[in-house]
């Protein structure tokens, strides 16, 4: 279903406990098998973020999560759809830089988990195809997310 790799940063057992949770609630509600579909997490830190965000999209520019899906959305969609899981796909790749989350967390006032949470299922519905830089897509794409984070009790506070 997933792998954790750490590009200098320190691993944590809690890193992977709330990518582990937030992840299985994620293919649940989307209803995809985990033993079908892998998504590959990569923990890091601003400069490497801002390497690859250079490298594979030309912003020279740190960020807090980078997503690089696999599929188009049809192609995700029709596989639902369909529950054509003959083998092992790769769903994408998501690269999260654990010191933005934490950064982010203090400005927004809630918690490591909840913004380290957000990153993960914000960058699983980009995997999914979705996004949110036209108006109409992120009234597609927030619900999803709130829903997600919901009813796993994974609030602001």
């Amino acid at each position: 279903m997933f792998n954790i790799e750490y590009l200098d940063v320190k691993e944590k057992s809690e890193y992977e406990s709330i990518i582990s949770k937030v992840l299985d609630k994620c293919f649940e509600v989307e209803h995809l098998p985990k033993d079908k579909l892998l998504v590959s997490v990569t923990l890091t830190n601003p400069e490497n973020i801002k390497n690859i965000n250079n490298e594979y999209r030309k912003i020279d520019k740190s960020t807090d999560v980078l997503s690089f899906p696999m599929f188009e959305k049809e192609e995700i969609e029709k596989m639902v759809k369909l529950q054509n899981w003959e083998y092992t796909d790769i769903l994408g790749d998501m690269v999260i830089s654990i010191e933005q989350v934490e950064n982010q967390a203090k400005d927004f006032g809630h918690s490591f988990e909840r913004e380290l949470s957000y990153m993960v299922v914000h960058s699983f519905y980009h995997l999914m195809g979705y996004d949110h830089i036209k108006e109409e897509d992120k009234e597609k794409m927030r619900p999803k997310e709130e829903y997600v984070l919901n009813e796993l009790g994974i609030t602001r506070k």
